[in-house]
């Protein structure tokens, strides 16, 4: 005769780890400790234990790499009561060769009653749940990346080649806020590569054209505008409010200008050029890696780095350059993955081929080697004549 169902998970739990809550509360946070929720998404949406990561239990063998890499850390699992995270200890021990894994006595109704800390998520619309649904089912997004990418705010310095893609796939993803900086207007030269602006709007402000597109393919997007060119006198105020800065400008002296205003307010730009069949691509985070001083001290000679109106560009270029960049932010945002800090990747569409050069900090960088607290405030919103600078450079 087989076994109740009390008899067949009291049979469980004698065959595994039981940890109790008191004892979890001690070890949260702490190094090679992993505490994972097997409950389903509405359970978890209603209050879960701070920091720890949701693997549900039809999920747990696709899934729990994702959260928990290590099989020699110590991973502790709870559910409601405790039945069916002392199940999942069972299945992550004997089947999948977790070294130390616990279930939590009691679960998350135990936990509670006694009145430890919970944490409620953000409560999402079932149209976000919809929307949003291939990136909960990954670990590395899940529930919090996704809070992550709709509180996030991201600037885009242009509205063009790489700007466009960019722009919508940030919109798609549910980045929450889109700064973009553009002082032009759509162009029927732009439409070969500029995918976020559309023959109906030529001649409209790309900043009000790339707005309707992102408006019209997610409506949780805020868009912020300015249509104007970024200088010296308003950098600053434009850039200083959002969490990274995607760099899509094409001249010298603007990014030269927004290396220093990024590294003085210690904001991460995404950075990626184009010309002919050729993108470059890094991630410059100041004082974590080097900066876009440290990899071009001076601008190169004009003959030697013309414009893409002077030498043209392959229109589906910027397309490959900026969903790597939309890649990175997100990268970036989440806090997955290995960003391009320190590596310069260089894509040849003719070839198909990539190549990528480690970076370091200049140590006698102009910009990047001085120490965050000694700019003071008064020289904060100061900076030199770029236009001469990259004039005496050429």
């Amino acid at each position: 005769m087989s076994p109740s169902g009390a008899e067949y998970i009291k049979q469980v739990k004698s065959q595994i780890d039981e940890i109790d809550p008191s004892a979890v509360s001690e070890v949260l946070g702490a190094d090679g400790v992993v505490i994972i929720d097997v409950r389903e998404s509405d359970e978890w949406d209603a209050g879960h234990i701070p920091g720890a990561k949701f693997v549900t239990r039809g999920h747990l063998e696709s899934r729990i790499e994702g959260a928990a890499p290590n099989r020699s850390d110590r991973v502790i699992l709870y559910c409601a009561s405790g039945n069916r995270s002392a199940l999942a200890a069972r299945t992550l021990r004997e089947e999948l060769g977790y070294e130390r894994v616990e279930s939590m006595t009691g679960g998350y109704t135990l936990w509670k009653d006694r009145g430890y800390e919970v944490e409620v998520p953000r409560t999402f619309t079932p149209e976000q749940r919809q929307r949003y649904s291939r990136h909960f089912l990954l670990p590395e997004v899940g529930v919090e990346g996704q809070q992550k990418l709709l509180d996030a705010k991201v600037l885009l310095l242009g509205a063009g080649g790489l700007g466009s893609p960019t722009a919508l796939y940030l919109a798609a993803a549910g980045v929450g806020t889109l700064g973009i900086v553009d002082d032009d207007v759509v162009d029927v030269s732009n439409l070969q590569r500029q995918v976020i602006h559309a023959t109906s709007r030529v001649g409209v402000p790309k900043v009000d054209s790339a707005e309707q597109a992102i408006n019209d393919l997610n409506p949780d997007v805020v868009v912020r505008k300015y249509e104007t060119r970024l200088d010296a006198t308003n950098i600053v105020d434009i850039i200083r409010d959002y969490d990274i800065v995607v760099d899509g400008v094409d001249n010298f002296p603007t990014r030269y200008l927004l290396n220093d205003a990024t590294v003085r307010l210690k904001i991460p730009v995404v950075s990626a050029a184009i010309l002919g069949f050729e993108g470059q691509l890094s991630v410059f985070a100041p004082y974590d890696g080097p900066c876009y001083r440290c990899l071009f001290r001076q601008p190169p000679p004009a003959e030697l780095a013309p414009s893409c109106g002077a030498n043209g560009v392959l229109g589906v270029l910027p397309g490959t350059m900026g969903l790597l960049q939309a890649t990175e932010v997100v990268k970036l945002i989440i806090g997955a993955g290995d960003p391009l800090i320190g590596r310069l990747l260089i894509y040849d569409a003719l070839d198909a081929s990539t190549t990528e050069l480690r970076v370091r900090r200049d140590p006698e960088c102009p910009i990047c080697s001085r120490a965050p607290d000694a700019i003071t405030d008064d020289e904060l919103g100061v900076f030199p004549d770029y236009e001469a600078f990259c004039a005496a450079a050429g």
